[in-house]
Order: C-alpha cells, then structure tokens, then sequence
C-alpha cells in the first residue's frame, strides 16, 4: 500500500515492456500510468490506467479500500494509457459514478461505449467526499480538448492529469522525496516537448488557472509524484510553454558518405571556438527524433544540414522538419546546410521549410557543396558556425 498523504493512495502500476510510447517515442526507462484512490466518507478513484494491466490495478485498490464500493471515478484525461480500465472498472464497480467534463462523455461513449452513470462537471464546480473537498479546474487542450485537473483543497493535492508528468517507470519509491530524480528531469523535457509541446498557450493557461493555489503535491498520471520539486517541475512546465531556451545550439545532419557530416563537424567546431559550450550533434538517421527535439526545445538555435536525395531532401531530416513544425515553436535561431553530388536541391528545400513553416530566425549564410569539402566550403561553413555563436552571445547579459 503506497500512502501518498492523509488518504490519499497511489494505485498505479508500471510498463518496462512497452518500446514506444503511442507508437512514437522510446522509453528506455519505461513509463508509468498513475491512478489514485481517496478514501474517505465516499471513495473516490481518480483516473484508472492501460486496459493491459488492470488485474494489477485491480489489486493495487483492493489492498487500499478491501471490500468496500467505488463511489466515484474522476476522469481527467480520456487517452487510452489512463482511460482504458474503465469499462472494466465498472463491470467490477457497477454502482460507481464517473466524473468528467461535456467532451469526457463524447469519448467516454465513443472509445468505450459507457453512457450511464455520469456527473458532468464544469470549470470551478466541487464535489464534498466527506473530509475531502474536490475542485474542477477545465484546462483544454493540455494536450486533448476534454483535459481537466483536480483540487484537494482539503489536502493541497493537484491531480494533474498528464500535466507535469515524465517519462520513466518509478523503481520503487513513488514520492520524489522517496527517490533519486535525476533521471527524470530531462525525460520531462523530452516528454514535453513530444507530447505536449504543440500546446504552449492552453499549457500557460492552466498555468494561470492554478497560480496561487498551495500544493502540498502534484499527482501526475506519469512520473513521480512531487512533493519536494514542486516549485521545480513547474518552472519546467512555465519556461517550455514560454519558447524559453538556454544559450546553446542543436546541429542535425543527414548524411549518406560521410561528406556532409564533415561540414556540421566544421560548424560545430567554430561555433565553440567562438563561445559557445552547450553544442549537441545528432546524425538524424541514427538518433530518435524524440531527443532532438527534446533538445531542440532546450536550446536556442538550430542548424540543420543534409544532402540532395532524389533530387529533393533527404529523407530523414524531410521527417525531423515536419516535426518540428508541428510543434509550432517560437523566438528561435536557424542556420541550415547542404551538398550535392550533381542535382543542387537541398539547401533550397531547407529554406522552404523556414519559410513556410517553422519561421525562425534565420542566421549567417547558408552554405551548399558540391560533391566533397574543400578550403572554400570549410571557409564558409566555419563563418556560419561563428555567426550563429556570435548571434546566441549578443543575448548574454
């Protein structure tokens, strides 16, 4: 039994099997699905987890509550890693009440078809389970449109739905002041930035929702449950959803024979001769795109280099591109690069992208090779390197 405060229970479980999180993002740590059980005058399960795991999930609230009935099922978030026990959950709790906002239901109905039993709540709206008093705070958009979060106002407690969560399975403890939370600060970035990154606005206000509100604990629906971090973890969220990034530069390449690797080497190495620590390197055809776009929201430039394919872009960073895109990110740096062997399209294609989609600030010039590097190509490559490193310390205070 896994108490949390005045109880409160964690009742969640772990997933060290599953490679991709939605069939996207590795997760070398594996993840956690959290839920949380309130037993009080009247039980309260917050949220329930993957369908693959509920016979352990059905024990975990056994070893809480015994016998006793589920009174109410708050649903703060309808993805399917938190929302899909709860056709099951009812089978076993028939007289249980879910608790969701007007586009809860919508899906509640459409992934599970569950229609009955059901308190719609809106923004601001309490619930009395005896000792404790809930609060619905509606945060659209963080990341889906029907997400909300909820208030123990009697505990100071945040159930927060995905919002401040991580990747990473919890290896025993559940508490961060339980555990070592050094592996889970950048897997935060790195799962924000994937999952959630596209939705900076609705993230800043939900952030403004809460302001002011004491927590004692943020319960999130991955990761640690924060107690000793809270003023940390939600500094992660604010600077993220702000575009903040530190002094630093990402260099992607796509390369087929190593020439084109040759210039972002050259980049890299006049940039930092020109100031600059925080510079990472990532072969985008080697590294999962999930970490350079971590890595893209932490830092404040970008330069981006790849060859000629098939008389367009290479394929790999044609995909990095998109991505990023689709993040809808702000107030960041680009230089970008690329070779040919005998069709110049590369470099062209790059700016494309900038231009129509990511709108980043563009910085030095552009440098396209033919073939291999020589004196002139590695010239310019290395002005490009220092004009990106001269433009990141023109920002210093």
């Amino acid at each position: 039994m896994k108490q949390i405060t005045s109880n409160i229970y964690y009742v969640g479980v772990n997933d060290r099997n599953k490679n991709l999180f939605e069939g996207l993002w590795p997760l070398p740590n594996g993840v956690s699905y959290n839920s949380y059980i309130i037993d009080d005058d009247k039980v309260c399960l917050i949220d329930t987890v993957e369908v693959d795991f509920f016979t352990q999930f059905l024990e975990n609230i056994h070893e809480v509550i015994g016998e006793k009935d589920i009174d109410y099922l708050v649903v703060n978030h309808m993805e399917p890693d938190h929302s899909g026990s709860i056709a099951l959950i009812k089978k076993y709790y028939p007289n249980i009440q879910v608790i969701g906002n007007k586009k809860t239901f919508g899906m509640l109905s459409g992934f599970y078809g569950v229609k009955d039993q059901e308190i719609e709540v809106k923004n601001g709206d309490t619930l009395s389970l005896g000792t404790h008093e809930l609060k619905f705070v509606l945060t659209p958009m963080v990341h889906w449109p029907e997400t909300m979060v909820t208030l123990d106002t009697t505990a100071n407690v945040l159930f927060s739905g995905d919002a401040f969560g991580c990747f990473g399975a919890l290896n025993g403890g559940t508490i961060d002041s339980e555990i070592n939370c050094d592996t889970f600060w950048l897997e935060m970035v790195r799962y924000y930035s994937n999952i959630v990154g596209k939705y900076g606005t609705p993230v800043q206000n939900a952030l403004k929702k809460l302001a002011g509100i004491p927590l004692d604990y943020i319960c999130s629906t991955h990761g640690p449950v924060w107690h000793d971090h809270i003023d940390k973890v939600i500094g992660i969220y604010d600077r993220l959803s702000r575009y903040e990034s530190e002094e630093g530069i990402v260099i992607c390449y796509g390369t087929m024979y190593g020439n084109t690797e040759r210039m972002a080497e050259t980049i890299a190495e006049a940039a930092s001769k020109a100031g600059i620590k925080n510079i990472v390197i990532y072969n985008v055809s080697k590294t999962h795109h999930s970490y350079i776009l971590r890595d893209i929201f932490r830092y404040k430039a970008l330069i981006v280099g790849a060859p000629t394919y098939n008389t367009s872009l290479y394929h790999e960073m044609d995909v990095l591109l998109s991505e990023i895109a689709h993040k809808d990110m702000k107030n960041r740096l680009i230089g970008w690069f690329g070779s040919y062997g005998w069709a110049s399209k590369a470099v062209a294609k790059i700016k494309e992208w900038n231009d129509n989609a990511l709108h980043f600030e563009a910085v030095g010039e552009p440098v396209e090779m033919c073939q291999a590097i020589n004196a002139d190509v590695r010239t310019r490559c290395e002005a490009l390197g220092q004009a990106m490193a001269e433009r990141l310390i023109s920002e210093r205070p």
